[in-house]
């Protein structure tokens, strides 16, 4: 038996649940399709929600010769034979699920039919287009984007269910709540359908009274959604270091679990922490940089599952630690002086002077050895004449960074105004 969702996949418009923006009345897609000319395009959003359905409906409902192909498993080879026959018919539609996983030359292999007209493209993707589709693509496509589904939407979709399944018309189904169906499923319409099958099919009764502590059961466990490929995956890990830098341990370790779950790789975890440590909180406590960068170092030794509780040290004491972006700050001012400035003269007294005829020039003229001075400090200018006196690192404010101020006052007097 086929699953419920491809027994009842729409093959009209009018039967696909969701995306009205795309397929409701007087919509971008719906003309298209009327006037029977459609443009190649790329069909953009997370899993379930109708990208490969929209294709069917869309070679159901112009009746030209239609191909379909998976980046997962074609490559160069299909791509070039559906495209010479497609020449030989004059034209047809190529749909390309996961077209995000084509590499540039795969996708390059498409740009000439497409432009000649030979194919009219339709690629489907859960990745941002934007990083993972090829400019020159993207440039000859229409980008649509699809909607998850809302708890409206997936209602309406189990009722379509059971009006035209065969196999659902013979049960006495009530649906008492809809709560767990709906969470695990998370907009996910294909999701939906098969645990709702699932659930139908394991429950020996009548009526089949759908409770969410059933759904729960019989589903063992709230399935985490994360695509570690995905834009979720963009989403998550934005959540994840807001959270650290928002110093809430607790929702920094929910979002931690989140991609543990989901299968994120563990060295792309503890790379974003390491960064973190400096961006975030850097002089405020230098010892977060340290333990950061020992925990990457120790989860590339212990891997999953342990490397977890690892991860969870870091994040916990990076949440709770003082937070400063000074040094991210400092960096950043001094990039924008450069890019404004250009290549600044270094001045003569601090210049490297390993040859007679460089001393003789007046490279190193001048220059004042720190350490031959009280505190180790000689006041002098190490900033190109052009910028002098320009202050680019203003320490944070708090315990640690007050030190280092109160020393950079010390030393520099007014001249940084610290």
């Amino acid at each position: 038996m086929q699953p419920l969702a491809e027994r009842i996949r729409p093959v009209t418009l009018d039967e696909l649940v969701g995306q009205e923006h795309l397929t409701g009345k007087d919509s971008i897609l719906r003309k298209a399709l009327e006037q029977g000319t459609i443009p190649s395009m790329i069909l953009w959003g997370p899993p379930g929600v109708g990208k490969t359905t929209i294709a069917n409906i869309i070679a159901h409902t112009l009746q030209m010769p239609f191909y379909t192909l998976s980046a997962v498993s074609a490559g160069v080879k299909e791509v070039r034979e559906v495209i010479e026959i497609a020449r030989r018919q004059q034209h047809a539609v190529l749909f390309i699920d996961e077209i995000h996983r084509f590499n540039k030359g795969q996708q390059d292999a498409l740009l000439g039919a497409v432009e000649k007209g030979i194919i009219t493209l339709i690629g489907a993707t859960t990745e941002n287009p934007s990083f993972e589709v090829n400019a020159a693509v993207l440039s000859r496509s229409q980008v649509y984007v699809l909607k998850p589904l809302g708890p409206e939407q997936l209602l309406q979709l189990l009722q379509q269910a059971m009006d035209r399944d065969e196999w659902l018309r013979t049960k006495n189904i009530e649906l008492k709540e809809t709560t767990a169906l709906f969470n695990i499923a998370g907009g996910d319409a294909r999701k939906l359908l098969n645990l709702f099958e699932l659930v139908v099919n394991t429950l020996q009764e009548d009526p089949v009274v759908i409770t969410d502590q059933k759904v729960m059961d019989i589903a063992q466990q709230r399935v985490a959604i994360y695509d570690k490929t995905g834009e979720q995956h963009y989403d998550i890990i934005s959540a994840f270091i807001k959270s650290i830098r928002g110093s809430d341990p607790n929702a920094a370790v929910y979002w931690l679990a989140r991609m543990i779950e989901g299968g994120e790789d563990v060295k792309f975890i503890a790379r974003r922490l390491v960064i973190l440590a400096s961006e975030d909180i850097g002089n405020a406590n230098a010892n977060a940089q340290l333990l950061a960068t020992s925990c990457f170092q120790a989860v590339n030794m212990i891997g999953y599952p342990e490397s977890r509780i690892i991860l969870s040290q870091c994040v916990t004491y990076l949440a709770a630690s003082p937070k400063s972006n000074a040094a991210y700050m400092a960096i950043s001012k001094a990039q924008s002086i450069v890019s404004q400035t250009g290549d600044l003269p270094v001045p003569m007294h601090i210049r490297n002077a390993p040859t007679k005829l460089m001393k003789e020039m007046g490279y190193s003229k001048g220059y004042n050895y720190s350490h031959d001075n009280e505190n180790n400090f000689a006041p002098q200018e190490y900033m190109p004449d052009a910028i002098r006196n320009t202050k680019l690192y203003d320490p944070g404010k708090n315990p640690r960074e007050d030190e280092l101020r109160k020393h950079l006052r010390q030393l520099w007097k007014d001249k940084y105004n610290y």
